[in-house]
């Protein structure tokens, strides 16, 4: 199955290059994916800058894309986002600058405490860009403008976790009564984070997809936006499955967020509150990207996130242990998961 994908999205590939004058030049490199079923490949021509193709499993609709219509808001902000360069709706192909191979991610290895610092101090700005701009720009042409971070949403993810993390990966066998407490639990987390005022949210803001070139940032990998917590998007910077952090670094982080707010935003929470806060919606992303690792596992037989899996359960055992508020939670869960005990 997995070469007969393969065999067509580069079957596709050739038909889309076919109409360039030196397509006979052209050398073509399949990149890694993402957790998606689109397929990236790069595009070498000879004194030409590179592209990435965008496949799709098969025909498009090129206008009613959320990836488009996301990136025509992102670029009116403005927040460094990949171009369009080109597509084909027949062969399910999207052209886009190539950013290179270095994500946030992977350049954090190599970076100094002051690159380190400077780069995550250039990410923060874009979230606060995405709420100030966000809100200045909403429009109902807009995807992300009608739908949110609703109760249903949020529930669902944390079902999402039970099944694909605690039963289809952990094995655990839930009783019913267990099954209704988990499920008061996740009701109690779902309603207050869908209580809270809407921001604009990326949606998956993390290390993998902010890209590094030229010394900046550029954000891939926002079809998904929507409205949501002012919380969401520095969650999900500052408790990355991908990364460590120490909390000195995430207080200083957080605390130059609140100064980007400033001024702007007089009935702002307090720095305290505002903690409180971000650490409810860190325990809700946490248990959701665990039912994430697990599906992929799982489902899809993809066993590269079992490696993070260690580092979001540490996370999500700091904010059941530090709030008494989830005790019950937390004793739900260590009966399947001794990692949180």
């Amino acid at each position: 199955m997995e070469r007969r994908s393969a065999d067509d999205a580069r079957t596709r590939i050739d038909a889309y290059l076919a109409s360039r004058p030196n397509a006979h030049g052209v050398k073509v490199v399949p990149l890694s994916g993402d957790a998606s079923d689109r397929r990236y490949f790069r595009i070498l021509v000879r004194d030409e800058a590179p592209q990435v193709l965008a496949v799709h499993p098969g025909p498009i609709d090129f206008d009613a894309l959320p990836f488009v219509n996301v990136a025509k808001l992102l670029s009116q902000m403005p927040v460094p986002v990949p171009r369009i360069l080109g597509h084909s709706n027949e062969l399910g192909i999207i052209a886009l600058d190539d950013l290179g191979d270095v994500t946030l991610q992977a350049h954090l290895g190599a970076a100094s405490p002051a690159q380190h610092a400077a780069l995550y101090r250039q990410a923060v700005t874009f979230i606060d860009t995405l709420q100030r701009r966000g809100a200045e720009l909403a429009s109902p042409a807009y995807v992300p403008y009608g739908i949110a971070f609703d109760v249903e949403k949020l529930t669902w993810e944390l079902q999402f976790f039970t099944k694909h993390f605690l039963e289809a990966y952990r094995g655990a066998q839930i009783t019913t009564a267990a099954r209704d407490a988990l499920a008061a639990e996740y009701a109690a987390i779902a309603e207050e984070l869908a209580g809270e005022p809407r921001v604009l949210c990326h949606r998956d803001y993390h290390s993998r997809n902010l890209m590094l070139r030229g010394g900046s940032l550029y954000i891939i990998d926002f079809q998904d936006a929507r409205m949501g917590p002012d919380t969401y998007d520095l969650v999900s910077l500052l408790r990355d499955s991908y990364v460590d952090f120490t909390e000195a670094q995430v207080d200083a982080l957080m605390a130059f967020f609140l100064a980007l707010r400033e001024g702007r935003l007089p009935t702002a929470s307090a720095p305290a509150e505002f903690r409180r806060r971000f650490d409810v919606m860190a325990l809700q992303r946490n248990l959701k990207a665990l039912g994430t690792f697990g599906f992929q596992t799982t489902s899809r037989q993809n066993t590269v996130y079992i490696q993070y899996i260690p580092r979001t359960l540490n996370f999500a055992r700091a904010n059941l242990v530090r709030y008494p508020r989830f005790a019950r939670l937390r004793e739900l869960l260590a009966e399947h998961l001794e990692e949180l005990r």
